[in-house]
């Protein structure tokens, strides 16, 4: 049991960088937990790939102007995610291209835009730390960010989430009635970009993403009702967060893929063994029904 304590808490009661990583994964299983969840209700798992790239740019302009400042890469991080998600919107209403295909192709234009901007005007560690982030390094700048987003992001899903689930199971029901569900839309993909945002001072643009999807993607294995899920989601969330940091203490590894791989670990193992969706639970359940 000591010996337990020992690798589990200790290294969090005697260091303070250990312990802002810890709270960082907290707040951002608790903002995209539930975001990610919704995505892939919404069969958007994609899009919130898309939007992580989408933020590159912006955060890169920041860089340019101001160097490894917070607010200054968060708002440029901002602002070119919401121009994304509008210009991908507005190519989706008025031409033929789906709304897929639009976010596909103006997050590659930001992702090689982003590149190119940060390495013209920076160094590979700037990229690195752009792209990748370091969740070990979390100020308390960026924990406030990260906290702030995640408490503004429930509050808003607890005011807009009937809409907002009504509007990713039934769309058709919602226009009967006369809500217009692309309000919904859009004040859900703005709490995307500001979620990613928040994950990319910690994990960077790449990883930022897999912590809001993967939990989420891993959580309809395993729960049926929406409120189930959204639980699991954070839940999982935090504790690859946490199983990460600890690897990444203990073994000297990269914090932002060790968390993301502890979570699709816990996505593989799922797709065997989760009672809602895992291959063994089906199979056992086809077996019963023939007999």
């Amino acid at each position: 049991m000591w010996h337990a304590y020992e690798v589990l808490v200790s290294p969090f009661i005697e260091f303070a960088f250990m312990r802002r990583a810890l709270v960082g994964c907290l707040a951002l299983a608790l903002g995209s937990g539930p975001i990610g969840l919704f995505l892939v209700m919404r069969r958007m798992s994609l899009v919130g790939d898309a939007m992580s790239h989408a933020v590159l740019p912006g955060a890169a302009i920041g860089f340019m102007c101001a160097g490894l400042s917070l607010p200054a890469m968060s708002l440029g991080g901002f602002g070119a995610g919401v121009l994304v998600a509008l210009l991908a919107g507005l190519a989706t209403r008025f031409t033929s291209i789906k709304e897929d295909a639009s976010f596909a192709a103006f997050y590659l234009l930001s992702l090689a835009l982003g590149v190119l901007l940060v390495s013209t005007h920076g160094n590979n560690i700037d990229l690195m730390h752009i792209l990748f982030g370091s969740v070990l390094a979390v100020d308390d700048a960026s924990l406030y960010l990260v906290a702030g987003v995640a408490s503004f992001s429930l509050l808003a899903l607890a005011v807009i989430y009937r809409p907002l689930l009504l509007e990713s199971l039934d769309p058709v029901f919602l226009r009967a009635i006369g809500v217009r569900g692309g309000v919904w839309h859009m004040l859900f993909l703005v709490l995307v970009v500001l979620n990613l945002v928040a994950g990319f001072q910690s994990l960077g643009t790449l990883m930022a993403v897999g912590l809001m999807m993967l939990p989420a993607i891993t959580a309809r294995l395993w729960a049926a009702s929406v409120g189930v899920m959204l639980m699991v989601s954070v839940l999982l969330a935090f504790g690859a967060g946490l199983g990460g940091l600890l690897l990444s203490f203990y073994f000297e590894l990269p914090s932002g893929p060790s968390i993301i791989l502890l979570a699709g670990m816990a996505y593989l193992l799922s797709l065997l063994v989760a009672p809602q969706g895992g291959a063994l639970p089906r199979y056992i359940r086809a077996r019963h029904l023939e007999s």
